[in-house]
Order: C-alpha cells, then structure tokens, then sequence
C-alpha cells in the first residue's frame, strides 16, 4: 500500500475556511428563518382551531338532524 501523500497547507486553510463559513451561512439562515417558521407555526395553530370548532359544530348538527322521532 502506498503511504499517504502530505496535504498543502493552502488545500487544509481552504477546506476549514469553507468549513467555518458553511457553519456562519447555517447560523446566519437559521436565525433568519426561525421567527418566520414560529409565526407560521402560531397561524397554523389558529387556524387549527377555528376548523376543529366548525367540524364540531357540523358534528353537533349531524347527531341533532339524526335523533328524531319521525324516521
């Protein structure tokens, strides 16, 4: 087996400056997209309520149309 061959210190300085600034970009995206993904999480929530208070509604109407004594 052949020994490995040295790495330049430019291809080293290269690959950790990428490195670092993938990770800056990441927190940088991150802190950016949380309060939008938060908001949106908040109006989901909302909405979520409203749709379950109609399907209970519609739920209360559909058994008071069923319980009648004329079937």
């Amino acid at each position: 087996m052949v020994p490995p061959v040295p790495v330049s210190p430019l291809i080293k300085t290269a690959r950790y400056s990428a490195l670092i600034a993938g990770i800056i970009y990441g927190k940088r995206r991150y802190d950016h997209l949380k309060p939008i993904a938060a908001e949106e999480r908040k109006i989901e929530e909302e909405e979520k309520k409203v749709r379950e208070e109609q399907e209970r509604i519609a739920k209360q109407l559909a058994e008071a149309n069923e319980d009648t004594i004329l079937k």
